[in-house]
């Protein structure tokens, strides 16, 4: 099934203005330097790893502490639950586990990597400092 032009745009435009929400929104924090370098290897993690353990991954490392992996799990699980549920969810891995299909995840995961593109490139235009490693 083939998304019309128009409204693939529109997606796109949404997706993008999310991400620069979720960049702009750390600025403010003593992580965003760390946030924007998690940022830039996000993709990576959920394309050899996947959606679901990427996530897991994110909260092992995020503790009871806000800090980058956090938020990150945080934004990313509530551009797809919007997405794919209607409403946003602070945290997907539920979803993923109980009551995804492999459809549904699939999904998902390709849903999460588009957002994920958009959000690298806000990152490494406003949150990572020149001279870190790429």
């Amino acid at each position: 099934m083939s998304i019309p032009q128009s409204r693939q745009r529109i997606l796109e435009q949404q997706r993008a203005a999310f991400a620069w929400q979720c960049v702009q929104a750390v600025q403010r924090t003593d992580f965003a330097s760390e946030y924007g370098q998690l940022a830039r290897e996000a993709a990576s993690l959920v394309q050899m790893h996947g959606l679901g353990q990427t996530l897991a991954f994110l909260a092992s490392k995020a503790k009871d502490q806000q800090n980058e992996h956090r938020q990150l799990a945080r934004d990313l699980s509530r551009w797809v639950s919007q997405q794919l549920l209607g409403t946003p969810r602070d945290d997907l891995r539920e979803w993923i586990v109980r009551q995804a299909s492999v459809a549904e995840y699939r999904r998902a995961t390709l849903e999460a990597l588009a957002f994920l593109a958009w959000l690298k490139r806000f990152a490494e235009a406003e949150l990572v400092k020149e001279g870190a490693d790429a």
